[in-house]
């Protein structure tokens, strides 16, 4: 088959590598942007979304592959942070050509980029991807993968949020509490069938009304409308759609003490952590709380591959993240979402430290003992 990719660099400040990938043959329409590889290889989700412009597509993939670098940092995963996003709606674009060309565009980043499931990408997707690339995890557990990261987002989602509820209420029992989760996807869905078993009233909105009565009928999700879940009055409001929705005209609409949840960069600007903050909203930052799906992943890179029990114990300090990140906010009087970031920056400059140290000791000496680093 002729290979008809045309890849382009874009430059962008602040990344080490964006690049756009086009296959007329195959309708592909895609950008990889590579944030931060100072901690390792850049691994991040493949998303496939309609977006409206390639400048509306630049705008997400860049902002979800910075949240990806903190999130591998904040969870210490020895990873680094990147991310991918194929513009078309995937009812009418997905085929084997266009993965097999996405592929090839991963493939093109020479193991700098490592990409896995996301929104609207699934594992039997990524099984195509790899027959391009190497450079691809979350398959399959009879592959030597690790499967479908949702059901270990979902279970670090909850865990995260029971102690957002111990920290408001004093107890972190979901029973009895009215939750609110905005997309009942794998995630969501995992999520709200936990709290449910908890004893938990979970309402539902989700722009697939098909999945949400599914979701109703199999095990009693209420379903609400999108403008309604923003509003209602709950105990928690869970984002687990897609990001940027908390902002000047939403945030003051919220009616909850507490906004835990599994999408990505729920904040439009880095300033709205603040306007939470100011209306004594608790926020979990989403990089935290969401981050038991990369753990699950990352754990393939363990010497002797993939092992659960690894992965839950890992997933199982986000609680304790958390509560650590929320009286680091309070003591110093500044946001969660702004102690996070304090955070991961701050474990990257010590990751950046330790390679320039690291690269120094092997530079050749100069005379009187002097390094060759400059």
């Amino acid at each position: 088959m002729t290979n008809t990719l045309q890849i382009t660099d874009i430059p962008v400040p602040g990344y080490e590598r964006v690049v756009r990938g086009v296959d007329k043959a195959s309708g592909l329409h895609a950008i990889i942007a590579v944030h931060d590889t100072t901690l390792g290889p850049a691994l991040g989700g493949l998303r496939m979304w309609p977006y409206a412009s390639e400048e509306e597509a630049m705008f997400d993939v860049k902002r979800l592959s910075r949240g990806m670098t903190f999130k591998s940092a904040v969870a210490h995963t020895g990873l680094g942070g990147g991310k991918a996003v194929i513009i078309g709606d995937p009812k009418k674009l997905k085929s084997e050509a266009l993965y097999l060309a996405m592929g090839r565009l991963v493939d093109s980043l020479n193991g700098k980029y490592i990409t896995a499931e996301d929104v609207n990408t699934s594992v039997q997707d990524l099984e195509i991807i790899r027959r391009a690339t190497k450079h691809v995890t979350g398959l399959e557990r009879k592959d030597g993968g690790s499967g479908n990261p949702s059901p270990y987002t979902a279970y670090g989602v909850y865990l995260g949020m029971r102690a957002a509820l111990g920290r408001v209420f004093g107890s972190d029992s979901a029973k009895g509490k009215t939750i609110a989760i905005q997309g009942v996807g794998a995630v969501g869905s995992a999520l709200a069938k936990r709290l449910i078993d908890d004893g938990a009233k979970v309402y539902g909105a989700d722009r697939n009304n098909e999945r949400l009565q599914q979701c109703a009928k199999e095990m009693g999700v209420i379903p609400a409308t999108e403008a309604e879940i923003m509003t209602m009055k709950c105990d928690v409001f869970a984002p687990c759609a897609l990001g940027a929705i908390l902002h000047d005209d939403s945030i003051p609409k919220l009616n909850t003490p507490i906004v835990a949840g599994a999408a990505n960069n729920l904040l439009l600007e880095p300033r709205h952590g603040k306007v939470l903050d100011d209306r004594k909203i608790l926020y979990a930052p989403d990089y935290v709380i969401n981050a038991g799906g990369i753990i699950n992943v990352s754990v393939e890179f363990h010497p002797g591959g993939y092992d659960e029990k690894v992965s839950l114990g890992k997933i199982e300090r986000i609680p304790q993240a958390l509560k650590e990140l929320w009286t680091i906010a309070k003591e110093e009087r500044i946001p969660p979402s702004d102690a996070a970031d304090r955070l991961a920056e701050r474990i990257v400059a010590d990751g950046r430290g330790a390679k320039k140290a690291t690269a120094c000791a092997t530079q050749p000496r100069r005379p009187g003992g002097g390094c060759g680093c400059g």
